[in-house]
């Protein structure tokens, strides 16, 4: 309806080729018979996605666009509107440059872009345009733009190099270090737009028009990926922390944020993820889940809001800590299709096809017990986060695992109590006995409505009562 497939026509249920990338086009037409014979076919490099738009780069650094794009109107020229492209179209603000990452929100776009012609490693430039209206472009208004803009916070003269770039629906995150040269490796991440929800993560639910650091973040981190859900940020270290601010009531973006009364449930400022993640890759947000990339992308966690499978957990339920995410898939037609490539590629024969096959089955019964006690782990772990969340306030985390369990297997309930009571500070004990004191007025609630029901079953005559 708005171009976002990238072909002219109607919706499809099947994919489409983009025959716009099969060879690059120029806003002037080729003429020399030597141009033409140069001309390149195009290889997609990267590609994003964000409210009714698509982008790609193409391997010689030009950004496309389609669907509802910020484009100028011929009938509403000089006026900001979003316009329906229905096939992929070139931005050529950044001819003679090279886009190297791109992403977009709902209605706003924000590239990377190498200062000359080709990129040199430390010469990016931040572009932004599109709308604006909670200062998401981080311009210092709340004008929208048509055509890109550099924000002059990572303009030429900054001192801070910025290598990568998210967008929520409406705020925007960025990852810079400082300038070679520079005697630590480490990074810092800034955010603007809206900040309703805390996505932020300044510490308070106001929105920001320039870039703003995120003060809280621990030093010195060195971060490797950024991403935004609708209204959630969360970030990932080389040393595998995690750590998430936003929108967090009923999601379970963020397991360490607690809220009470008329509290909006939104984590204001970075919380740590309380699981660490070796030889982490990327961290990715939905609208209201987050997906974590480790072990050089052999391993998948997720956590959040669970409706339709998105967790990929086995589950529909929202879940409030990182859970595994049931990677790689063991279907029989996955492990017979797999099998079938391996022979086509190897060359295998008939009898070393069998002896594959026998093995194959052999894993696959292994990994399916695996999986099997997987999910038990899972449910497991699940109701004891809940449970540890609700009197704790955090989610449970490994160190919270009582020495005495740990170390030979048993487990003395009285002992590990009263060692936890006395460790424990003035916040806890009070919180504690907030809890408990709800749960025994809770029970005894229920109590007495079990009385009442009983006393008013005695009182009435048996023909009266509805069976």
């Amino acid at each position: 309806m708005d171009g976002q497939l990238g072909v002219s026509g109607e919706n499809s249920a099947v994919p489409c080729l983009l025959k716009q990338f099969i060879e690059l086009n120029s806003p002037d037409p080729l003429t020399d018979e030597s141009e033409i014979k140069s001309k390149v076919s195009l290889k997609v490099c990267s590609v994003k996605a964000g409210g009714m738009m698509s982008l790609a780069i193409d391997n010689l650094g030009a950004l496309w666009m389609w669907g509802n794009c910020p484009q100028p109107s011929s009938s509403n020229e000089g006026v900001f509107s979003l316009v329906s492209i229905s096939i992929p179209t070139p931005v050529w603000d950044f001819h003679g440059h090279t886009v190297v990452k791109v992403a977009c929100g709902n209605e706003h776009v924000v590239a990377l872009v190498s200062s000359g012609e080709t990129y040199k490693g430390e010469d990016l430039l931040c572009y932004s345009w599109g709308s604006n209206n909670h200062g998401q472009l981080g311009l210092g208004d709340r004008e929208s733009r048509l055509h890109p803009e550099i924000i002059k916070t990572f303009n030429e003269d900054s001192h801070w190099a910025v290598y990568e770039v998210a967008c929520g629906a409406f705020h925007t995150a960025l990852l810079t270090h400082k300038k070679s040269p520079s005697d630590t490796l480490e990074s810092v991440c800034w955010t603007f737009g809206l900040g309703e929800n805390g996505q932020l993560g300044h510490g308070t639910t106001q929105s920001a028009l320039f870039p703003e650091l995120v003060k809280e973040l621990p030093q010195p981190v060195y971060l490797i990926s950024v991403d935004c859900g609708l209204f959630h940020t969360s970030v990932l270290s080389s040393a595998g922390d995690v750590w998430s601010w936003g929108m967090v009531k009923g999601l379970g973006l963020c397991p360490d944020a607690t809220f009470t009364g008329t509290d909006a449930g939104d984590a204001i400022s970075p919380l740590h993820i309380g699981h660490k993640f070796h030889d982490p890759v990327q961290v990715v947000c939905g609208a209201a889940h987050t997906v974590i990339v480790e072990h050089d992308g052999y391993k998948l966690w997720s956590w959040g809001r669970g409706r339709s499978g998105v967790l990929g957990n086995g589950k529909t339920v929202d879940c409030y800590a990182p859970t595994m995410v049931m990677w790689p898939p063991l279907s029989e037609d996955f492990e017979q299709e797999e099998l079938k490539t391996s022979s086509e590629e190897d060359g295998v024969g008939e009898k070393g096809s069998e002896g594959v096959t026998e093995a194959d089955k052999r894993l696959s019964l292994a990994m399916e017990e695996m999986k099997l006690l997987q999910s038990k782990l899972s449910v497991m772990e699940r109701y004891a986060s809940i449970l540890h969340g609700s009197v704790f306030g955090k989610p449970f985390e490994e160190q919270d695992i009582p020495a005495s369990l740990r170390s030979i297997g048993t487990f003395d309930i009285a002992k590990e109590w009263e060692n936890m009571l006395e460790v424990a500070d003035r916040t806890k004990l009070i919180r504690l006995e907030m809890f408990y004191r709800n749960m025994l007025a809770g029970v005894k609630d229920k109590l007495m409505k079990r009385r009442i029901q009983e006393i008013v079953k005695e009182c009435l005559p048996s023909s009266s009562i509805i069976q």
